[in-house]
């Protein structure tokens, strides 16, 4: 096992990596910019480094800084959280040439699948159903051809990267040309990557993702799956397991096709396959994400199993502690988003001094954060600040439950969606759970 561990990221998933690490015996190292030097990852880790000014590109995504903090530290592997250089194949492979174990897959996987076009044709040669579509277009006349195969409406997007951006929904001919543009200049930005493919628009459908655990010996097991329907603009608002929209039998064929999605690529360390459901039952693969998951806790909960504690035992080499058999799904978990920005305001992202701060509390209530009285939150970086996660005997419960936490969480000095999330708690489709990925565009009209 490893002695000391650097956290290359920040915010709530350092924190909860750092605790991880303390409750396994690890030393850790953060890391952290200018403008985090109060963060609370400083303060709970044993060591600590700047690695440069506020923006993420001159600190956090600062591959020199951060592997001259763990060679200086004697840190023997590295923990890249989600987001960030978490799914960086350059990044990996860089450790390993230090002789610092990655925490996570090989460069080699995480390139194969962090390309969506590669990762669909994968996917299609090992039996994974995927959505209709085409490989990649080398042009905007070569896209109209495609797109004229397929039919519209249909989605532009990008090769790399994923969090909702380089993609374009694409209703009819005319629109083409202007998303296509934008979709590759947005990608070329975001990833220095401007390579674009076609598929095509489903709707409705939910968000599916399946989650999996594998270990150097070549055991896979799948901990059930998560309802990450409720999102704005692409990124989850609420997320949920197990889904109230998928069946045991439907359970069983789509960890069967996560399982063989998998094992196609050698897959090893924390990953998820997530699939788009239609109406009719039928699921399609979308993409794979080779790290943790923002959502990761409603799985902990319904499992019982810990995937920050796996991810690191694996990386070290260990071998998983149960199998396929021994994964049983107890309750319901909902994960609820705060993000520190103004719903009645466009979503304003808001920043600021925490002037008060009250954190639920009470059996099975949870919440994953960083930030604590007097803390400012600063401007730089992404605008989620917590996570409030609960879990209960049923999805019924569990509602409640989240109502009743929602109501207790108190945050004063800063604007946040608190608020929304208690009112969407309300709103029949989601308490159904029928809604679907367009569920707050519809909702706005």
């Amino acid at each position: 096992m490893f002695s000391k561990i650097l956290i290359a990221n920040r915010g709530e998933i350092a924190v909860r990596i750092i605790r991880a690490c303390k409750e396994m015996g690890i030393s850790t190292v953060a890391v952290f910019s200018e403008a985090d030097r109060t963060a609370l990852h400083v303060s709970l880790a044993d060591e600590s480094f700047c690695i440069g000014p506020a923006p993420a590109k001159d600190s956090y995504l600062n591959i020199t800084a951060i592997l001259s903090a763990a060679v200086a530290s004697g840190a023997q592997a590295i923990h890249p959280g989600y987001g960030l250089l978490s799914e960086n194949a350059r990044f990996a492979g860089l450790c390993a040439q230090c002789n610092i174990a990655f925490i996570g897959p090989s460069a080699e996987i995480i390139s194969k699948m962090g390309d969506k076009d590669e990762a669909r044709k994968t996917m299609i040669a090992a039996g994974v159903p995927v959505i209709p579509g085409c490989d990649m277009v080398k042009d905007v006349a070569h896209a109209k051809e495609e797109a004229a195969r397929i039919g519209y409406p249909l989605l532009i997007k990008a090769r790399a990267g994923g969090g909702g951006r380089g993609i374009r929904l694409v209703k009819a001919a005319d629109e083409l040309e202007n998303a296509y543009h934008a979709a590759s200049a947005e990608a070329q930005n975001a990833f220095g990557d401007s390579g674009m493919y076609l598929e095509k628009f489903l709707s409705p459908v939910k968000h599916i993702e399946t989650q999996l655990l594998g270990d150097f010996q070549g055991n896979l097991v799948c901990l059930g799956e998560r309802d990450c329907s409720l999102q704005r603009k692409n990124q989850k608002l609420l997320e949920e397991s197990p889904s109230p929209a998928v069946t045991p039998s439907l359970r069983k064929s789509m960890m069967d096709a996560a399982l063989k999605a998998a094992k196609a690529v050698g897959y090893y360390g924390a990953g998820t396959i997530e699939f788009l459901l239609d109406n009719n039952g039928h699921f399609y693969f979308m993409e794979m994400n080779t790290r943790l998951q923002v959502e990761h806790p409603v799985t902990e909960m319904v499992t019982g199993i810990d995937l920050v504690k796996w991810q690191i035992r694996i990386a070290a080499g260990q071998p998983l502690g149960f199998s396929q058999k021994d994964i049983q799904l107890n309750g319901h978990a909902i994960e609820c988003r705060i993000n520190a920005e103004n719903p009645r305001e466009d979503f304003r992202p808001s920043c600021g001094k925490i002037q008060l701060l009250h954190i639920p509390g009470g059996p099975w209530v949870r919440f994953d954060t960083a930030i604590y009285q007097d803390y400012f939150v600063p401007p730089f970086y992404d605008s989620m600040i917590g996570k409030l996660i609960v879990h209960a005997k049923t999805r019924e419960e569990a509602i409640r439950k989240m109502q009743a936490s929602l109501c207790e969480l108190v945050i004063e000095g800063i604007d946040h969606n608190a608020e929304l999330q208690m009112e969407l708690l309300a709103e029949d489709e989601v308490v159904d759970g029928t809604y679907h990925t367009n569920y707050m565009v519809q909702r706005r009209k």
